[in-house]
């Protein structure tokens, strides 16, 4: 087995955990193996192509008949208020002959860990709910379909669990609130979010990691 993917998540596992802030969720799992890809150092089995249409980056690990695609997109929390949201699309497309199960891994922002924020369409929401919820028909990341409503990841404690079954292709969103106050640096050349963002699923038992650096992350607008 190649062994620089696995010392190269246990180095991106040290560096969240050490950073991570308060009792959330962390990086640590419990896998057979791990596939990361990386801007510095992408093996065989990583690849990034552009989008034909939009020209945004979409970054690719591949490992036994599962391919793993990744796209990351902001955008501003709304014109009144501070902050950004960070849009992640993730498309495990398996070629196998059996189903595979993805399950959520976790999120950060150069160190900081950030959960997902719970995303519900419904439009009869409550005071109470509305606070907790966020209706991902009004992100402009899902109404430019940059991210898909189809299936989402939630902030819950008890495990999530798709399955892809065989020759079939599921894409999962989720959405979290990037933690720093002045995360985005504007210059002659427009903006970009500054800093690292790094995610992982797991399928099966293989843990997929994507590291985006943040002038690849695109912007949907708002």
């Amino acid at each position: 087995m190649n062994q620089k993917p696995i010392f190269a998540l246990a180095f991106v596992l040290f560096t969240l955990c050490t950073f991570a802030q308060d009792d959330i969720p962390t990086f640590k799992t419990q896998t057979k193996s791990a596939l990361i890809w990386d801007e510095g150092s992408p093996d065989h089995a990583a690849s990034s192509i552009r989008d034909p249409l939009t020209g945004n980056d979409i970054h690719k690990l591949s490992y036994g008949g599962v391919e793993v695609s990744s796209r990351l997109g902001y955008e501003k929390v709304s014109s009144y208020q501070a902050g950004k949201l960070l849009n992640y699309v993730t498309t495990i497309a398996n070629n196998t002959e059996s189903n595979v199960s993805v399950r959520y891994g976790g999120a950060s922002v150069d160190g900081h860990v950030t959960p997902p924020l719970a995303l519900s369409p419904a439009t009869d929401l409550n005071n109470h709910d509305r606070k907790e919820m966020w209706d991902f028909r009004k992100l402009n990341c899902f109404k430019s379909k940059f991210a898909t409503g189809d299936a989402l990841f939630a902030p819950t404690s008890s495990p999530q669990v798709f399955t892809v079954r065989p020759k079939t292709a599921v894409t999962i969103s989720f959405v979290t609130k990037d933690p720093r106050e002045f995360p985005v640096l504007c210059s002659m050349d427009g903006c970009h979010i500054k800093g690292t963002v790094r995610y992982y699923i797991t399928v099966d038992r293989r843990d997929y990691v994507f590291v985006w650096s943040g002038h690849s992350i695109a912007y949907c607008g708002d």
